[in-house]
């Protein structure tokens, strides 16, 4: 792992190497099984095996006020997140989401327990949080469709890398060819990735409270009657999403049956969301309003859809550069077509 002994400033990290690779386009295959709800079904899965990073762990557990507020932290996370692929196009351009993004991570350092550093944007830490959510994307389909072929899946990872790229860091770890990624995957995490307390954070979630778009509900019945069956089956639909060797390595069964049951959900999830539900629907506001732009719903310098205000942290922490806080935007209402944000 790279050492990095102090905090990169805006202008060290850029890499330019990332100029040779455009942004993604409505031609890309990412822009179309990218941003859907079901991704939400795969969140800890994506928050728990990215912690699973000795470093990123650490950084985490030192730095990031996640374990305070679980679900507006991811609920706002989303928006850049898919934005990094979205937005640039888009607008026209316009975006810079990606940078922002990685300049969230700029003061981000400390010490492991070693004694060695971790800074977050170490080349090797970074990238591997973009390999969960690319090859995330991967293994939802995998699961819950839409399904895809061999080369589909080898075009998305050339695509990750334009994704990547977007960031404006150092593309060196990345791997050439898609044979090449599943052996550093496979190689993460039979060899790299670790349990950690972050971790076994992630996958607790019985005692969080009800999530913001839930406030209404009485805290007693939420933690009595919805808390811990929800917390259950998101705990065995992690499982089911994980490698064995990380299955293993986290001491957490998965029988033939468990299989066989969660083959069956993955054919349910899929007849619903890529069969029932409209597209413009089954995405995130985030990801339909890129769709919206290019569609002509929606002017390309039209404010781009933020995160509600219900999701941003506390006014003492607005001000911290690692959140993404953004002043949430008035949407226009006389727009037609336009959908009401989550």
């Amino acid at each position: 792992m790279t050492q990095v002994a102090s905090a990169p400033t805006a202008e060290t990290v850029v890499d330019a190497g990332a100029a040779e690779y455009p942004p993604l386009g409505p031609d890309s295959l990412t822009w179309q099984v990218w941003g859907t709800w079901t991704g939400m079904l795969q969140g800890l899965w994506a928050g728990s095996m990215q912690n699973m990073h000795p470093k990123l762990g650490q950084a985490v557990w030192d730095h990031s006020d996640f374990f305070g507020e679980r679900w507006e932290r991811l609920m706002r996370s989303l928006y850049p997140i898919g934005g990094v692929v979205y937005d640039a196009v888009a607008t026209d351009g316009a975006a810079g989401t990606g940078h922002q993004v990685r300049d969230y991570h700029l003061t981000i350092k400390g010490t492991m327990p070693d004694g060695s550093r971790y800074h977050a944007l170490d080349p090797d830490v970074f990238y591997w949080a973009h390999a969960t959510f690319w090859y995330g994307n991967v293994r939802l389909c995998e699961r819950f469709g839409p399904w895809l072929t061999e080369a589909q899946k080898r075009r998305l990872f050339e695509e990750s890398k334009a994704w990547y790229a977007q960031y404006g860091v150092s593309m060196r770890p990345v791997p050439d060819t898609y044979e090449d990624f599943l052996g550093y995957w496979d190689h993460m995490c039979r060899n790299v990735l670790r349990d950690h307390e972050s971790v076994r954070t992630v996958l607790d979630i019985g005692a969080l409270p009800p999530p913001p778009f839930m406030s209404f509900m009485p805290a007693g019945i939420w933690r009595r009657f919805i808390a811990p069956p929800t917390a259950r089956f998101f705990v065995w639909l992690t499982t089911g999403f994980y490698d064995e060797p990380i299955r293993e390595m986290m001491n957490l069964p998965w029988s033939a049956a468990d299989e066989r049951r969660f083959r069956l959900l993955g054919k349910a999830v899929n007849l619903v969301m890529h069969r029932l539900t409209p597209k413009r629907y089954r995405r995130h506001p985030r990801s339909r309003d890129a769709w919206d732009r290019i569609d002509g719903r929606v002017p390309r310098d039209a404010p781009l859809v933020e995160t509600p205000a219900r999701n941003l942290p506390s006014e003492a922490q607005r001000d911290n550069p690692i959140h993404y806080c953004p002043v949430h935007a008035a949407r226009r209402a006389t727009i037609p077509g336009r959908v009401s944000e989550h």
